[in-house]
């Protein structure tokens, strides 16, 4: 599954289902356990594409998977009014933490991401795009994509904090607890994967333009028409140290 495909199947899991859930299954099941329910959803959906459908095994998918579990948890955390907020938007802060933190470790977020989307299989591979990824250019391209990223999502949080904080004013355990949740849901696991896609396309947009700067062109051929290695591959035989 790639693309569209994919986008809409995580909306339908993160998003739709959950929805249905807390609007058709409240009154039968009880509001707590209707809530849990909806809250396991997309954290169940999460874990088995990770670990059985995809099983690719990195550091962005070890992330995924442990802000999974994480909400999962986070889901017996029977709370409402501010602590419902803060805990709804945990995920996005721990995001920004993670991005912003790698630029303390000196290590962008996006380098990681960048490796998973060229998928250097060999030694020699590996260590070209280590050495493109310490060029200036490129250097300054992923710091800027991972501020751009974790940016993204210090809004997103605070968007999203301020929603449930205006929004889900119910005790929880109520059936008016459940439907508020659902109301905020329907905006915000709807929107931020489209907002989140969108930020994450001009990042990588800012990353291919900085990896062009250094890498040379094909005779004949645009850049964007070429096999990305075979760049790599012209490059250091251009002398890479230069």
């Amino acid at each position: 599954m790639k693309g569209w495909t994919k986008l809409l199947l995580d909306i339908a899991m993160g998003a739709v289902v959950p929805i249905l859930i807390l609007n058709n299954l409240t009154k039968p099941l009880g509001a707590p356990l209707a809530y849990v329910l909806a809250a396991l959803v997309p954290v169940s959906y999460v874990l088995i594409d990770t670990f059985v459908l995809s099983r690719r095994f990195n550091a962005i998918t070890t992330y995924v998977a442990s802000a999974a579990i994480m909400n999962g948890v986070l889901a017996f955390w029977f709370v409402d009014g501010w602590q419902y907020a803060l805990k709804d938007t945990a995920g996005l802060i721990v995001a920004a933490g993670l991005f912003f933190g790698s630029l303390l470790l000196g290590r962008p977020m996006f380098e990681f991401f960048t490796a998973q989307v060229f998928q250097p299989d060999t030694p020699q591979k590996d260590r070209a795009l280590r050495t493109l990824c310490a060029r200036p250019p490129v250097r300054q391209g992923l710091i800027t994509a991972t501020v751009i990223v974790g940016a993204a999502n210090v809004v997103l949080g605070v968007v999203n904090f301020l929603l449930n904080l205006n929004i889900v004013l119910a005790p929880f355990g109520t059936e008016s607890f459940n439907a508020q949740v659902a109301q905020v849901n329907a905006i915000t696991r709807v929107l931020f994967p489209v907002v989140s896609l969108g930020v994450f396309a001009g990042a990588f947009y800012l990353v291919y333009r900085a990896f062009f700067q250094v890498l040379p062109s094909e005779a004949g051929k645009s850049q964007f028409e070429s096999e990305f290695w075979d760049l790599v591959r012209l490059w250091e035989q251009g002398g890479a140290s230069a």
